[in-house]
């Protein structure tokens, strides 16, 4: 995809970042939050992230985001310091054009550079769409937990893959 380019989030990307969460907070099941957070917790979640180490990536396509991911720490415990957990989302608008494929490789990568080993994905509603998408990029299925989010009046499960950043089985 010439026209697409994947760079690390800025505090300007907060607003554009939060335009895409808040339209599958309203629409989707990949996200259980029933809120969407405001732009300002946007700039403030980015800029914790880089001050981490960890990428924050902004798919840009005709200088407007056009989806975005991260990845942040499996759980606090020291134990899990090398154990990353990934968001990904794509706007509403530009699904199925490959810029979930660009962008979770490219997060992948930039993971492994972090410093971490491994990579969970905690895949809300089961999303048919970002299984395939986990799959295809080297993740697999670690698990499933059956009717544990509640969203739109519907029972659902949450999938958890999983992907080995350090190349070995």
């Amino acid at each position: 995809m010439p026209d697409l380019a994947i760079r690390p989030a800025r505090p300007a990307d907060a607003q554009a970042v939060c335009a895409v969460y808040a339209w599958h907070v309203a629409n989707g099941t990949a996200t259980f939050d029933t809120a969407a957070p405001d732009a300002a917790a946007w700039k403030a979640k980015i800029a914790d992230i880089a001050a981490r180490g960890w990428p924050f990536l902004v798919a840009e396509r005709d200088g407007a985001v056009a989806g975005y991911c991260y990845a942040t720490r499996f759980r606090d415990r020291a134990a899990y310091a090398h154990t990353c957990e990934d968001s990904i989302y794509v706007a509403h608008d530009a699904r199925g054009g490959g810029i979930g494929l660009a962008l979770l490789s490219a997060l992948l990568a930039a993971a492994r550079d972090a410093g971490f080993e491994q990579m969970i994905a905690v895949i809300g509603g089961g999303e048919p769409a970002s299984v395939a998408l986990h799959a295809r990029c080297g993740f697999v299925h670690a698990g499933r937990m059956r009717n544990v989010g509640r969203k739109f009046g519907r029972l659902l499960d949450t999938v958890y893959m999983q992907c080995d950043l350090t190349g070995e089985k």
